[in-house]
């Protein structure tokens, strides 16, 4: 399988909260998207990993991807090495993607800086050709990924780009509506969690308001990129 961008991140719902809107643009424009999440989320304090697993395929039905994975990694635990590396690099390979969409590269929740860190390296580890790996017990291809992008998530970063997502809003709201576990429900009975709270959508809205003011646009989503971007046509800017 061959896809334009791939999402990679530490948790289910991680994507469809920062990244969500993009998602949804892309795939209008006719790009194929992907996602492997690493973890199950078994850590949250709301749910259990079989409802967050059925969440995401929820969410992933209503985004349009064209395929989803999860790593199994443990949340909390899994580390950036190489056993990880080597776990990650065959999914890298089997999508081949020219555009990675992962988390942000530092934050609230440990997990999201080490995920991003993992992401990058595997992506440069899946482009050597003596790194051998198999899927469905078939041999891999070295593939590297042109461009990495994080997304921003809970901390107020300055972002590298802002994408307009404003025709993609209630879309990208209904993905995240798709974890009734673990976002605001006033007849739930479960502990409330950090985001399970009305003002934390809110805050999710006034995030999207404010990257989106910065470019003129009624909501918008920031990536930051590591590297320097370049562009061919400055009439193409927003």
């Amino acid at each position: 399988m061959k896809v334009d961008v791939l999402c990679i991140a530490a948790h289910p719902d991680d994507t469809e909260m920062s990244a969500g809107g993009t998602i949804l643009s892309l795939i209008a424009q006719g790009k194929t998207v992907a996602a492997v999440d690493l973890t199950r989320g078994e850590l949250g304090t709301r749910g259990t990993p079989e409802i967050r697993l059925a969440e995401a395929d929820a969410a992933t039905k209503i985004l349009g991807l064209v395929a989803r994975e999860n790593m199994g990694f443990r949340d909390g635990f899994f580390r950036n090495d190489e056993e990880h590396q080597m776990a990650l690099i065959p999914a890298i390979r089997h999508y081949r993607p020219e555009i990675v969409i992962t988390n942000t590269i530092d934050d609230r929740h440990p997990d999201h800086g080490r995920a991003a860190q993992l992401v990058v390296e595997a992506c440069f580890y899946a482009g050597l050709r003596m790194i051998q790996t198999s899927r469905d017990g078939q041999p891999q291809e070295a593939w590297r990924p042109k461009y990495v992008y994080h997304f921003i998530q809970d901390r107020s970063l300055k972002p590298s780009f802002v994408v307009d997502i404003s025709d993609y809003w209630d879309g990208k709201l209904a993905s995240i509506k798709a974890y009734r576990s673990q976002f605001y429900d006033p007849n739930s009975q479960e502990p409330a969690s950090y985001i399970s709270s009305a003002d934390f959508m809110d805050f999710l809205r006034a995030r999207a308001e404010e990257y989106g003011h910065m470019i003129g646009a009624k909501y918008g989503e920031g990536f930051i990129s590591q590297r320097m971007l370049g562009v061919t046509d400055l009439f193409g800017l927003v």
